[in-house]
């Protein structure tokens, strides 16, 4: 009789995601099952999905996603050795060579996981960790990102070394005699980690250095926010017509990237930083790793909040770029909001109203719709940019033909830091 899981089974993710522009289809060679377990939040569909992507992003081949639901987790097994039953019987029919779970798991849970299937078990936040170190291109970036996986590692230290007899000490083992393979990794991890914070003092000096030749240019500090593929990169070279990389993609850019904006209406230069997008579920050692760079958007005047406007989720997204923006204290920051993407909205259902205000935690908060794709309402932003500057209070602008802000606008201009 063939087998028929009680869990419910998703299409071929190929069938129910877009294909994202990876530039390494060679390193989709891993069928992997995709298992998320509902525990009556809302989104769940959305982010199952995001999964799909974030494995796509990360080299992988999602073949097929798995649902349960439970009341709350198996403190063994997470989803019940039944459910674990299951997948491991689907896993063999797909030929299956790696399991990925939609929410964190312990390291217990992902040992016991392992066993059991006798696959390799992987979740949520160790898949974000492996795409930022694939992505990181900076030293700074790549310290950070070191700093996040060590202080991942070190919590899954768990006793794999049962066949290792107690080490000798040896020439060049500082614990000495009797010192476990465990104990020596956890010193190991720890020196690492002594060592790369002591680094990251150092890159978060040079950044306070820069950040106080701003101060004394009397710069006004603008930072693009925002959750990942919101298109903060592609608003950011549309602004200062910058090449900075660009893609449909998660977590396509990771460094933070500074240029000057000429205003000519004002006559100055304002400072505009992008930086690294948010994501639900963002790992908690990540956030801490990247202060030096999130420490640009504590530190801005004003932040330019990007969404992804034709996302079905995007409510949830920006309350999400809030939770992390009140993590790192940069919650009382002013804000514009920005709905991005309006090129991907049906003409029909395309708003007519260009600039409005959002309730924004309680708070009205001044909202431009746009495309940084094709320029459209671009001119609406900047001039946007000039009254906040000015500290002029903004009206309802209505703009009944969308097309209409699409226009030159010669007042605008960039000019690269010296």
């Amino acid at each position: 009789m063939p087998f028929r899981p009680s869990c419910r089974v998703g299409p071929s993710i190929s069938q129910s995601l877009r294909v994202t522009n990876l530039q390494q289809s060679e390193r989709q060679i891993t069928p992997t099952l995709l298992v998320g377990v509902d525990f009556g939040l809302p989104f769940f569909d959305g982010q199952l999905e995001e999964l799909g992507l974030l494995a796509q992003t990360a080299g992988l081949t999602p073949v097929a996603r798995l649902t349960c639901k439970r009341k709350a987790p198996d403190a063994a097994l997470f989803i019940g050795s039944g459910k674990a039953d299951e997948i491991r019987q689907l896993a063999t029919q797909l030929g299956v060579q790696e399991i990925l779970f939609d929410q964190s798991l312990s390291p217990a849970q992902q040992r016991n996981l392992e066993r059991h299937l006798e696959l390799p078990v992987n979740d949520r936040t160790l898949l974000i960790l492996q795409i930022f170190a694939q992505r990181a291109r900076s030293h700074e970036g790549k310290l950070q990102v070191e700093l996040a996986r060590l202080q991942y590692l070190s919590t899954r230290l768990v006793r794999r070394w049962s066949h290792l007899e107690r080490q000798s000490g040896g020439i060049g083992m500082r614990g000495g005699p009797g010192e476990t393979q465990i104990e020596l990794d956890r010193r190991m991890i720890g020196d690492s980690i002594k060592r790369i914070k002591e680094r990251l003092v150092k890159v978060k000096r040079q950044r306070q250095t820069q950040r106080r030749q701003r101060d004394r240019r009397d710069a006004f500090n603008i930072s693009l926010v925002g959750y990942t593929n919101a298109g903060k990169s592609t608003l950011f070279n549309a602004l200062v017509k910058a090449r900075v990389y660009a893609a449909d993609q998660l977590f396509a850019t990771l460094d933070t990237t500074t240029r000057q904006l000429y205003l000519g209406e004002l006559g100055r230069v304002v400072s505009l930083s992008d930086t690294v997008g948010f994501i639900r579920d963002l790992p908690h050692g990540l956030v801490n790793a990247f202060q030096a760079t999130l420490q640009e958007a504590v530190d801005a005047d004003l932040l330019l909040h990007v969404v992804d406007f034709s996302s079905p989720n995007h409510v949830e997204q920006i309350a999400e770029v809030q939770r992390v923006l009140s993590e790192i204290g940069a919650a009382d920051i002013p804000q514009v909001l920005i709905f991005n993407k309006l090129d991907q909205i049906e003409p029909a259902l395309r708003p007519t109203v260009l600039q409005d205000t959002y309730d924004l935690a309680g708070v009205p908060t001044p909202r431009v719709f746009l495309s940084a794709q094709t320029g459209d309402g671009l001119p609406l932003l900047r001039q946007m940019l000039v009254e906040k500057i000015q500290g002029s209070s903004t009206e309802l602008l209505l703009l009944p033909d969308f097309h209409a802000s699409h226009e030159a606008d010669a007042s605008f201009g960039t000019m690269e830091p010296k």
